[in-house]
């Protein structure tokens, strides 16, 4: 079985990773109508994009912390074309 395929991320663009990243926190109550912005980055052994939060109330951080985490673990920034 071919383990780095398996849980290999997927490629995705910005606007694309911006919309996961705001469906994502609409759906869970208390995130909804949190700005932020997803951020191109140098790839590091982890993720090529970070999400910054601004203006997150604060019964609010961990999960939206939580949910950007899991969408990290799923997709990297496609490189341009």
């Amino acid at each position: 079985m071919d383990f780095d395929r398996h849980f290999a991320k997927t490629p995705a663009t910005l606007e694309e990773i911006r919309r996961r990243v705001m469906f994502a926190l609409d759906r869970h109550p208390l995130c909804r109508g949190i700005e932020f912005d997803v951020v191109s980055m140098p790839r590091n052994r982890k993720s090529n994009w970070t999400v910054t939060l601004q203006q997150v109330a604060p019964d609010a951080l961990w999960e939206a912390s939580d949910i950007v985490a899991d969408i990290q673990e799923a997709y990297e920034l496609a490189a341009a074309a």
